[in-house]
């Protein structure tokens, strides 16, 4: 339910006498892990079953920034999507209603939450019968939990990496305040 905002970066094209080119972008979190991705479908469908009428993914449009005609899908519950210009500064904030360990087999408590990614799609204006043109792609990885438990899996993995040798402890990336998304 945090609301994480998402910069959307880009240029203006073409001349700017042809007027605004405005493009579509389609934000959906998916599982990252290959054999979770075989059973995206079903595993979806077990989470709207035991969570009727709510979704995985929501644009907080009160934070949002530079984005026209927002738009979610009542059967696709990971998806959001909304027109933007690349011209100008746009911002994007979304909700994740859903923690990475609920897709986990519940054991005895302490499940290790399964990784998300958040993936943009961006797309042109097609012409007339034509598909949408695809511009850029790109995503990253998210791990979603409760508040306390993000506080207490930092502090774990933090503990975790300082009882590593210097060298070993070189090959962890530092944190950041922001992540860019690799292209995909």
């Amino acid at each position: 339910g945090q609301s994480y905002e998402i910069r959307m970066m880009g240029t203006a094209r073409g001349d700017p006498a042809e007027g605004r080119r405005m493009v579509k972008s389609v934000v959906r979190v998916v599982f990252h892990d290959r054999r979770l991705q075989y059973s995206e479908q079903q595993q979806l469908e077990g989470w709207r079953w035991s969570r009727p009428g709510d979704r995985i993914l929501e644009i907080d449009i009160p934070l949002s920034v530079g984005i026209l005609e927002p738009q979610i899908h009542p059967t696709l519950l990971n998806t959001v999507e909304f027109l933007w210009d690349p011209s100008r500064r746009t911002s994007v904030f979304v909700q994740v209603h859903c923690i990475s360990t609920e897709f986990t087999l519940r054991k005895n408590g302490g499940e290790k939450g399964v990784p998300f990614r958040i993936q943009i799609d961006t797309f042109g204006a097609g012409g007339k019968g034509d598909p949408p043109e695809h511009l850029h792609s790109a995503s990253c990885l998210v791990k979603v939990f409760k508040p306390k438990g993000a506080d207490r899996k930092q502090k774990t993995d933090r503990e975790k990496v300082e009882k590593q040798p210097a060298a070993e402890q070189e090959k962890f990336q530092p944190a950041y305040e922001s992540t860019v998304l690799a292209e995909v």
